[in-house]
């Protein structure tokens, strides 16, 4: 029997202004007069989600903003009622939907462990036989016994965290509050997450922007678009879905409102950035593990001299990821319009959505020009396993294997393709 079932879970929402008291009688009479009363648009925040989970999965639920992921914890976790449909969960549940969600700023940390028990009819002595290692493991020993309302934001994140791993529920709900903690933290608490997931035999609902943490936590990942369930299913093919979807939305985001970070003196003119293929064509996407040439395109204004280039890569959200410079191949430049090119062997980035930036200047380090996101292109590819590498990593690694058997003394070699 499954441990949650959702059956055409539906929440609305209405939208618009707050009606005033005046607005309001007036809505009575009319009521009363069996007058039409105008009514606010409507929002589905969740539209006829169906789906079951049973005992020890762990389920990733992924989507863009406004999805309804958190709205669809919400009700899991008994937190928000639906408009339509039920939800049926089978066992207590620690839900850490939200930071300092639980969690009464009034009461110190001490305090809050043991209401967060209670709350979970866990007994007082449980409690205090696990208080221990509740505190050591949210690293708060220093102000336990403080009002949480003085806490920050993360270390209130670190001690609802420690309060929800560390007591015996059957459910654990986490929406991307680990976001706020360190980093050390983050690492902490995953590896928390990968000791219940594994050892404990826990049910968890995990949700997150990290599609890369979710699909190697997960053996299970739902997809939210709009309030619908639209993907449920594999953790790979639903992740790779989701990257799809993605590259697609950044791509239309970036035509309609291009971010340019440009620093550029009175020495030269940036004009544009172009990529050619192996057909010698100019393109805005190219093939992944094919050859390219980058033109970079510019106006001097003022005689230049030792000038160098440095031509980089990064990903949407500004993570740079390569760059290439020509300091051993300075050049002196006159006023007048100039191209320099960089020849790639082989596009060894995986499929995606990436940028150009681009660095003029000396190898003293005196700048002419520096520009990011300048060209956005897309990496693409028909090779299914290249595809699927994205959640893996970013770049395409050339390898060989080797196997040995020593019994039959025999050897096989051939290439292959993986990620890195």
């Amino acid at each position: 029997m499954p441990i949650i079932e959702v059956n055409h879970l539906t929440k609305e929402y209405q939208l618009g202004h707050i009606t005033s008291f005046k607005e309001n009688v007036f809505n009575i009479f009319r009521r009363a007069g069996r007058k039409p009363v105008q009514q606010r648009e409507s929002f589905k925040a969740l539209d006829d989600v169906n789906f079951t989970i049973e005992q020890g999965e762990v389920v990733g639920i992924i989507g863009h903003n406004g999805a309804g992921k958190s709205t669809l914890l919400k009700h899991l976790a008994n937190i928000s009622k639906p408009t339509k449909g039920k939800v049926i969960v089978r066992g207590s549940i620690a839900p850490l939907i939200e930071v300092g969600a639980g969690v009464n700023p009034e009461m110190t940390g001490r305090e809050n462990i043991f209401l967060n028990g209670a709350i979970l009819g866990i007994p007082k002595k449980i409690i205090q036989q696990k208080l221990d290692e509740i505190i050591e493991f949210s690293e708060l020993e220093q102000f336990i016994d403080t009002p949480v309302k003085r806490y920050s934001s993360g270390m209130t994140v670190k001690l609802g965290f420690s309060i929800a791993t560390s007591l015996d529920a059957d459910i654990l709900i986490i929406d991307e509050v680990l976001a706020v903690g360190d980093l050390a933290f983050q690492r902490k608490c995953f590896d928390k997450m990968e000791d219940m997931i594994n050892r404990q035999g826990k049910t968890v609902l995990l949700v997150s922007h990290n599609i890369r943490q979710v699909e190697r936590l997960c053996s299970r990942v739902i997809l939210m678009d709009h309030g619908k369930k639209c993907a449920d299913g594999d953790s790979t093919e639903v992740c790779n879905l989701f990257f799809n979807q993605s590259n697609e939305k950044i791509k239309a985001n970036v035509e309609l409102s291009p971010h340019k970070n440009i620093n550029q003196t009175e020495d030269l003119h940036f004009e544009t950035i172009e990529i050619i293929n192996d057909k010698s064509h100019s393109v805005d996407s190219i093939e992944c593990l094919s050859p390219m040439r980058v033109l970079v395109h510019f106006n001097v204004l003022k005689p230049l001299k030792n000038i160098c280039f440095l031509i980089g890569v990064h990903t949407s959200d500004f993570i740079y990821l390569t760059a290439t410079n020509s300091i051993d191949q300075v050049k002196n430049y006159i006023p007048g319009r100039h191209t320099v090119e960089m020849a790639v062997g082989s596009m060894t980035l995986l499929p995606g959505v990436y940028s150009f930036r681009v660095w003029i200047g000396t190898p003293e380090g005196k700048v002419s020009f520096y520009g990011e996101n300048l060209k956005n292109f897309s990496v693409v590819s028909e090779d299914h396993l290249l595809t699927r590498q994205q959640e893996m990593g970013l770049f395409h690694l050339d390898a060989k294997w080797r196997f040995e058997s020593i019994d039959n003394k025999t050897e096989t070699d051939f290439a292959v393709s993986t990620a890195t």
